[in-house]
Order: structure tokens, then C-alpha cells, then sequence
């Protein structure tokens, strides 16, 4: 029952296995280890990101979120039979929240964060890259709340350094 749940939250209840039905149906959109169920996973994250608190309480939703996001992702990998299966989204997820925490929500700038952060979890650039081999869900999670920071810190700067 436990790991139907962890299942059912990292894969952003089923939602992921969507690209690869589509995948399936229509050969031509098949892919070389693209899915696109990640983004899938960011897109429930820019969804759920009004759900979040903000301020200091939101650091803390966090890291709680990461923690639980570790957890159910190493038990889907158990299920599953993979280490980081592609079909687990709920990283993506943390991932977009770590992007997109404390920038302003304006579509503009959670547009901004939302490719960024698809960009750097794409592109897996070190150092966050060694966070991917970190055991269980750890691996899972913490490589996409590196890209997360990346894209955060890249933002920050451009709103930081844009004309007024």
C-alpha cells in the first residue's frame, strides 16, 4: 500500500506515463532517453506553487518537500526497477519550486524560471551533476534542486541587473 502511494506521488499521480503513451501511439515523437514527462512534472509544480507559502515558511515547506520527494522517489525506484526513472516527475517538481522560490510570481518571471530550470536539469552541469549519484531517492531529488538553485541564481541576476 506504501509503495502504491510513493508511486502514485512520484509520478505526479500517473500524470507522467501521459508522454509515454503518447510515445507509444506516435512513433514519430519517440526520443533517446526524452520523454517529456519532465515536463510535466515542472508544469505541477508551477501549478502547486500557488499552494505554497511564502517567506521564511516557505524554506521550510522546502525542505520538507524535499525529504518526503526523497523518500517516495527511492521507493519508486524500488517499484519501478530503475534508478531515476523518467516517469518519476515529482523531483521536477521540487526542482521548479526551488527555482521559483522567492522570485516574484509574475508569469514573466516563473516563465523565465520554468525554462531555466528545464534547461539546466537537461543540460546536468556540474557540480549538481554528482548529486544525481547520491543513493536512492536522494539521487533522484537533490540533482534537480541543484538545477533548481542554478536557474534561481540565474534569474535573481537578470531581474537584479534589468533596466528599469
Amino acid at each position: 500500500m506504501i509503495d502504491r502511494f510513493c508511486l502514485a506521488v512520484a509520478t505526479g499521480f500517473h500524470l507522467s506515463y501521459i508522454p509515454f503513451w503518447l510515445t507509444a501511439r506516435f512513433p514519430d515523437l519517440q526520443r533517446k532517453r526524452w520523454t517529456g514527462a519532465g515536463h510535466v512534472g515542472a508544469a505541477l509544480g508551477w501549478i502547486s506553487l500557488y499552494a505554497l507559502p511564502t517567506g521564511l515558511s516557505l524554506g521550510v515547506c522546502l525542505i520538507l518537500a524535499t525529504v518526503f520527494a526523497s523518500w517516495a522517489s527511492g521507493r519508486a525506484d524500488r517499484v519501478l526497477g530503475s534508478h531515476d526513472d523518467p516517469r518519476i516527475v515529482v523531483d521536477e517538481t521540487v526542482g521548479f519550486w526551488t527555482a521559483a522560490a522567492w522570485l516574484p510570481r509574475d508569469p514573466w518571471t516563473l516563465a523565465g524560471a520554468f525554462v531555466l530550470f528545464r534547461f539546466f536539469d537537461a543540460m546536468k552541469f556540474e557540480p549538481y551533476r554528482r548529486l544525481e549519484r547520491l543513493p536512492g531517492g536522494w539521487g533522484v531529488v537533490l540533482d534537480d534542486v541543484g538545477a533548481g538553485i542554478a536557474a534561481n541564481l540565474l534569474v535573481r541576476s537578470v531581474l537584479y541587473f534589468r533596466p528599469v
